[in-house]
């Protein structure tokens, strides 16, 4: 399992020799450093935290510059932790530095983001209702939720029945993404198709799960 923190920057299209156009999105990955180790024997499991984004230490807690100066890192602004196997644990150490080259074009990742805020919206944006009747004296029905019940039986509306409410700042994850292009010099990735989040937020690279249990 590999992983990287970066930067979404936006999409693009890239064309190949034989003229066709792959759309991807161009992410900052890295460089990141290994902030601390989690190990099952103290910790209970297996991991790695790694920091990405170096800001003022102004910007930081105490605890936080602490932390991060016992092996003599710059101020991060993002922490996150990434799980391993037992058997990887030992191929990292803190304060070690990783960079966008440990991911290949050809290999398939997991792309995890926060979604863009909606904020509070209505049955028809927030899970597709198709409205009311546009006829028939309809006149304020249109963009309407319908019924969301039955009547004496259950007697009352279900826990989970989709209404209007608020839609996205959710955490987000795209699997199966194809790694097509890297630019090792500019801490640069691009990997085919969307990835959720807005330009400059904060995204999550990992190797794909699912392709790996696959082979």
């Amino acid at each position: 399992m590999k992983g990287i923190l970066g930067r979404k920057l936006g999409m693009t299209q890239i064309f190949d020799e034989s003229g066709t156009v792959t759309p991807v999105t161009i992410i900052e990955a890295g460089p990141c450093f290994v902030t601390q180790v989690r190990r099952p024997e103290r910790d209970g499991y297996s991991a790695i935290q790694l920091g990405f984004g170096e800001v003022k230490p102004k910007r930081l807690t105490r605890g936080q510059l602490g932390h991060l100066r016992r092996h003599n890192l710059p101020p991060l602004r993002y922490l996150r932790e990434i799980r391993i196997s037992e058997e990887e644990v030992s191929q990292y150490s803190e304060g070690q530095r990783i960079t966008v080259d440990i991911f290949e074009p050809g290999e398939y990742v997991d792309v995890t983001g926060t979604s863009k805020g909606r904020g509070f919206q209505g049955g028809v944006k927030r899970h597709g209702f198709g409205g009311g009747p546009k006829t028939h004296g309809q006149s304020d029905r249109h963009r309407a939720p319908g019924s969301i019940g039955s009547g004496t039986t259950p007697g009352r509306v279900y826990k989970g029945t989709r209404m209007a409410g608020r839609m996205g700042n959710q955490r987000v994850t795209v699997q199966n993404l194809q790694v097509v292009r890297v630019y090792p010099e500019q801490n640069l990735i691009a990997v085919r198709g969307a990835v959720p989040g807005p330009r400059n937020g904060l995204v999550i690279i990992r190797s794909a799960r699912k392709k790996q249990r696959q082979e």
